[in-house]
């Protein structure tokens, strides 16, 4: 299915709509593999396959410690991660630590979701304005940049940057500023950030990712892959 033009008939006049992504698990994954030559620099020997095998359950431990208020408990996650690849529980701490000073350098969201990235700039080509819109460390512009996605986006909004996070609706008052449009879709996983920001800033929203579930609210849909998102929006950017 493919997203519709913005361009509107002669004589129509419609508000300017703006998408933007969420990055981690969204445009950008956990690089298990990346994580895994990490560790080893520290002499931590482990598998990728082990911590793929533990993510899902770190995942649910993250989401039920997500403060609906904004903030998100990385080094909780991280810490149950090492924990059920099997890492010894002495070495976490440490391990952690050192990982969320290294991020900013060595950042380990840098896989890129299948299809997200091309549909991005899908979007930017149909005249749709595009951006990041983000709750990271301060230096998102620099990592995407350096795995070569940054020019899908017309604006990357780092809440490290700026000082506001999501769900905060001034970042998305302040990233439909940026991008010139008068409303907004927002795509993105984590419920109370993504979702539920959006919604109180008067957006729709598409709730990403496999542990999307079903929502009884109009302005919410759920996509688990990029063919979901398009689908979604080809129907939205058409009324």
């Amino acid at each position: 299915m493919s997203i519709p033009s913005l361009q509107p008939a002669t004589g129509t006049v419609i508000e300017p709509l703006a998408v933007t992504f969420d990055a981690g698990q969204t445009v950008i994954d956990l690089d298990l593999a990346f994580l895994a030559r990490r560790l080893a620099e520290r002499g931590v020997v482990v598998e990728r396959a082990a911590l793929a095998a533990a993510a899902p359950a770190a995942w649910q431990h993250y989401d039920r410690l997500v403060d609906p208020a904004g903030g998100h408990p990385w080094r909780e996650l991280m810490a149950n991660l090492l924990a059920g690849a099997g890492i010894a529980a002495e070495q976490i701490p440490a391990l952690v630590e050192w990982l969320w000073a290294e991020q900013p350098r060595a950042n380990l969201w840098r896989a890129e979701i299948p299809g997200m990235v091309a549909l991005a700039r899908e979007l930017r080509a149909r005249g749709v304005p595009v951006g990041v819109l983000s709750n990271s460390e301060g230096r998102l512009a620099e990592l995407l940049a350096e795995i070569h996605i940054a020019d899908a986006f017309d604006a990357i909004i780092d809440s490290g940057a700026i000082g506001i996070e999501k769900p905060d609706r001034r970042i998305f008052d302040h990233a439909l500023a940026v991008l010139g449009a008068a409303r907004g879709i927002h795509i993105g996983d984590s419920w109370p950030a993504d979702i539920a920001g959006a919604l109180g800033a008067g957006w729709r929203a598409i709730w990403f990712g496999q542990r999307a579930t079903p929502v009884n609210e109009p302005r919410v849909a759920v996509a688990h892959d990029a063919d979901d998102v398009r689908a979604v929006l080809a129907r939205w950017l058409a009324e």
